[in-house]
This record gives structure tokens, sequence and C-alpha cells, in this order.
């Protein structure tokens, strides 16, 4: 089958075409042919050799976490998933081959039917991103009606799932972002949208319960703290700001906590709900094919992607 993959770490130029063998289903796994596969910074993170790269138990490595595709096997004829169904998931990356390739095994527990009114294309970019927002936002932070929640980089691809999430429960979000992102962050649902570029956050925000932060910035993890009521926390997704933020947090008398998503089909089963109701939605920035894997990556390290990049493996 085709494949992007990395012979060794290093910058985008590393993920290069190649032909490598399908991947052989085996115990509860399904086969599912992809049809497009989500971007993420930690994929970007993976090849540059960090994060996830140390269990890459072999090179060259087939990266990706998110995809969505058609099942072509199942592990017995009663399973809940059938030969030809649409469905969306995480692949286990890294310990087996990721989504940049045109067929994935994946263990049962994470996939779900894909939302029936989102495409391919649009259902890639959501896994990996929504499940983090839902596990950082509900899961963790227990979002609710009167709760002031602090959303940093609220346009990116976990940031923009997190700011509905947080208000589809009921929760007052208020969003860090850019000027051009404004009205599109309250239309998501952000009551309030702080410009990072131009604004002291301290100065402008103050008395929340929680604060989502998903930027590796130790100023802005320590600013964090300081606009939190008593008892409140931070939540991190995995930054090397965590780290000195969590000292500084129990001086100031508040929490702080990192968060790693973990693959949920019955997680992903709910978000698809909400996607096909409308309540949830998914913004991709920009498409490109699966052998553009290199410049996806270069955008989204170069650029503040609005949303998600996503590669189209084959044609729906």
């Amino acid at each position: 089958m085709r494949a992007m993959v990395i012979e060794r770490t290093g910058g985008p130029e590393q993920l290069v075409a190649a032909e490598v063998p399908v991947p052989t289903r085996v115990g509860s796994e399904v086969l599912v042919r992809v049809l497009a596969a989500g971007v993420n910074r930690v994929d970007a993170e993976a090849r540059a050799g960090l994060g996830d790269s140390a269990g890459v138990p072999v090179f060259p490595a087939v990266l990706g976490h998110d995809f969505s595709g058609v099942v072509v096997e199942v592990p017995y004829a009663a399973h809940a998933l059938h030969v030809g169904d649409a469905v969306y998931g995480m692949a286990p990356f890294p310990r087996a081959g990721g989504s940049y390739a045109e067929y994935v095994s994946v263990p049962s527990s994470s996939v779900a039917r894909k939302p029936a009114t989102l495409s391919h294309v649009e259902a890639a970019g959501v896994p990996l991103a929504a499940l983090t927002a839902w596990g950082m936002v509900v899961d963790v932070a227990k979002a609710h009606e009167g709760q002031r929640i602090l959303v940093h980089a609220g346009a990116g691809g976990v940031g923009h799932f997190a700011v509905q999430i947080a208000a589809y429960f009921g929760a007052h979000v208020v969003a860090t972002g850019s000027q051009r992102n404004a009205g599109w962050l309250r239309e998501l649902g952000a009551a309030e949208v702080v410009d990072y570029d131009a604004v002291d956050l301290e100065r402008t925000v103050r008395d929340v319960d929680v604060v989502v932060t998903l930027v590796d910035d130790v100023a802005v993890a320590e600013a964090s703290l300081r606009v939190l009521r008593p008892g409140g926390v931070v939540v991190h997704a995995p930054t090397a700001s965590y780290a000195g933020a969590s000292v500084a947090a129990e001086a100031a008398g508040v929490r702080t906590t990192g968060f790693a998503v973990s693959p949920d089909a019955a997680t992903l089963s709910v978000i698809a709900r909400l996607l096909d109701s409308g309540d949830l939605r998914v913004y991709v920035d920009d498409v490109y094919d699966l052998d553009e894997a290199a410049d996806a990556h270069t955008r989204l390290e170069r650029c503040h992607t609005r949303g998600k990049l996503v590669l189209r493996v084959a044609d729906e």
C-alpha cells in the first residue's frame, strides 16, 4: 500500500512516499481503508524526534493518528461494525503503523461510525482533537453552567473544539486568539475573546475556575495561574511548561494537571451525535494530498492554522 513514512526523525522533508505492506488485522482489530487522515501537532513532534517518537519500534515508520475511512475486515461476523461501514477513529501510533497510509488496523475500541453529515475529509479532522478537548473540558474540568473557563489558543485544532464543548455544557467561555479569529470564536460559543497579541491577559481576565492551555509557553502557564480563583485548576495538554507551573501553582493555592488523550469509541460516538445535530462542528483549514504530507507539516509548524489540516488519501 501507499504510505508516507519517515526513515529517521528530523524536519518535514523526512516524510517520503513509500510502498509498505498492508497491516495484518489481528484479534479484536478492525482493518480500515483510509480515505482521509488528520494532521496533528503530535504527529509533527514525533517526526521531529520529540513526543511519542521514543515509542517507535522500527523505521521506516508510518505517522498519523486520525483517520476516516471504510471497514474492510472485522474480528467476527456478528461484530457491531460491518464491512462497508464508514468509520472514524485513532490509529495506535507509535506502537503500530499510523494513518498516513491507505490502510490501518486499529483496536475496535478506537473506532466509531463516522458522523453521517460529515465528509471523510471533515471527519478525519475530528478524533484526536475532539477527544483531547472532551477529556480536558468534560472529564477533568467537569464543565457546567456558571463556570468560567479560559481556553488558550481557542482557534486551533483542539482549541476550537474545547470552546464549543465548554459552551455546550453551559460554561462562560473566555478564549484567547488573534484579532482575525475573534468573530469566529464568538460564533463557536466564546462569550469573551482576548487578543493575545494586544492585551495583557492578567489585566483583562480574572476569577476563572478553569484554564485549558494548549500552548507550550512558560509565561502563558504562569499568567494562567494568576487569573484563577482560589482552588481553580489549570489543565495542560502535555507541554514543557507544565512541570514548572505545577510548583508555582502549589504556592499560589491553585491546582494544575496534565492530560493525555486516549482513543475511546464510546466518546467518539457521542461526539458524532453532536456533530450530526449541529451542536458541534469541525473546521478544516486546508486539505493536502497524501504525498504532500511534508507541506502540511511545514504549514502546521510555521502558521497559526484555524481548526485542522487534513490529508486526502483517496477519493470518497
